[in-house]
């Protein structure tokens, strides 16, 4: 135990000795905010929060308070106080008062509360760093994020940024005629993505069960019932790598659509974006990692056949087999690890990830992916080789992927047997038939289009965060 933590004990000891309680229960519903109270001047206010500077001795003390909506300052005095003032020598940077009396101006201009009574409410035990950044402690500032949110406005800002694009995403889909549902987490059939679950057990139906990796084909049972339109914000896992853009567990807001196509989903998309950009940033240019984003629409579109062909020369509309693929990146000398990568989907989606995805500056639409690549999607009446899809991509990452939905039960269940069959060769990602949504798309499911996009990821780019760790309270860690 540190020397200030002792102290800190010391001075709690004290406040037990002096027969107070150092954690009471009060009911503090009708208090003022820091920024309410700066409204009344001259008049008495009451306030409540943590105490994040103090500076003076003996007779006199300044502190601030800070609370959700911002800090005042403080100011006790051995005239104002009395003999409470013996109580105010117990107090440390940390600790949670309420505190009650006229506001002032000082000479300085800073708006004040003479405190004329006060309550200590909670004692703060471990001293708080005074500076929390440095690569050390980093980690930190991700496993104690109460820590964090304490002494890092900026943190702070992010989380409340956060719920601000979700609520305006909920409100723009609900005043667009969606409506919200929830779906189940755990499922006993994994689907709606290519993706490793998450296994656990349900003991008392005695079988395995899996927390989803996507909520699609639920949303798409409900499409079949007649709900036409319905989104959900989901928590998705994945039991997969964490990086700058991926953590296990996440946040996905999905919609399904009965009756429109991708076209329409990106013209849809545009709006959508177009009006959470400007209600977060209040114009559509933004910086992200040093880079300028124009959210100006229409955005422009390139197919993934040309996206590959033009960055390394590559036309993947003449490869048919994986040993076509190997035997084309031997050609054009392009190195890629193809281990665990099975299928010829696979194989394209390796390719673009290593040498195109990353020199997308975008904001663009990439469309019309090859048919192998999303079991889900339907293919282009003009073009069966292609699937009628999109992803939004922003400097180098997906932030969103939608697409036409399969609704023809005997193709659903071809392609998925196709799935399988990789998942035999060794792919760990690989779909699983699911019997029952098949039976759901027998009894007809009307042409649909889907979208998704991970919220984590859209709130990285809106508060120009580096890693997706700082935009999720408690990101996954390894044990300490």
């Amino acid at each position: 135990m540190s020397d200030l933590t002792t102290q800190r004990r010391q001075k709690l000891q004290k406040i037990y000795d002096l027969g107070l309680d150092a954690y009471p229960q009060p009911n503090l519903s009708q208090k003022d905010s820091s920024l309410q109270a700066k409204k009344k001047l001259g008049r008495k206010a009451t306030v409540a929060g943590r105490l994040m500077l103090l500076r003076g001795h003996g007779k006199i003390l300044f502190a601030d308070l800070v609370d959700r909506e911002g800090k005042i300052q403080l100011f006790f005095e051995a005239n104002t106080l009395g003999e409470k003032m013996d109580l105010v020598k117990l107090l440390d940077l940390g600790d949670i008062i309420s505190a009650q009396g006229e506001v002032f101006k000082t000479q300085a201009g800073e708006i004040t509360i003479r405190v004329s009574d006060f309550v200590i409410l909670a004692k703060n035990l471990r001293p708080l760093p005074e500076k929390w950044h440095g690569l050390t402690d980093i980690e930190e500032r991700y496993r104690q994020r109460y820590v964090d949110l304490i002494v890092n406005p900026e943190s702070r800002e992010v989380f409340l940024t956060r719920s601000k694009i979700v609520e305006t995403l909920r409100q723009f889909l609900i005043k667009e005629g969606f409506l919200e549902v929830e779906t189940p987490i755990l499922q006993p059939i994994y689907g709606g993505a290519s993706a490793k679950p998450f296994i656990t057990k349900h003991n008392e139906l005695n079988q395995n069960m899996y927390l989803r990796i996507s909520n699609e084909l639920y949303l798409k049972r409900l499409i079949v019932g007649g709900l036409e339109k319905v989104f959900e914000f989901a928590r998705d896992f994945r039991n997969e790598s964490v990086s700058r853009f991926h953590n296990p567990e996440f946040t996905q807001l999905e919609f399904y659509w009965a009756y429109v196509d991708y076209e329409v989903l990106m013209k849809f998309t545009e709006k959508m974006l177009v009006h959470l950009i400007k209600s977060i940033k209040g114009k559509l240019k933004f910086t992200f990692n040093g880079k300028t984003i124009n959210f100006k629409t229409p955005l422009p579109r390139l197919t993934f056949r040309d996206a590959i062909l033009n960055k390394v020369g590559v036309d993947i509309d003449q490869i048919k087999t994986e040993s076509e693929f190997k035997k084309t990146l031997k050609q054009h000398h392009l190195r890629l690890d193809l281990t665990g990568v099975i299928g010829l989907g696979a194989c394209f989606d390796a390719l673009y990830k290593e040498y195109v995805r990353p020199y997308l500056e975008g904001p663009l639409f990439l469309i019309d992916y090859p048919a192998e690549m999303i079991a889900l999607a339907k293919r282009k009446a003009d073009n069966p080789e292609k699937i009628a899809s999109f992803q939004l991509i922003i400097h180098g990452a997906e932030l969103l992927k939608a697409y036409n939905e399969v609704n023809d039960p005997a193709n659903q269940k071809a392609r998925w047997l196709e799935e399988e069959k990789l998942g035999k060769k060794g792919d760990q990602t690989a779909m699983k038939l699911d019997h029952d949504y098949i039976r759901a798309l027998e009894y007809g499911m009307p042409p649909t289009a889907g979208w998704g996009m991970g919220i984590d990821r859209i709130t990285q780019f809106l508060t120009d965060s580096p890693t997706i760790k700082d935009v999720i309270l408690f990101p996954s860690m390894r044990n300490e």
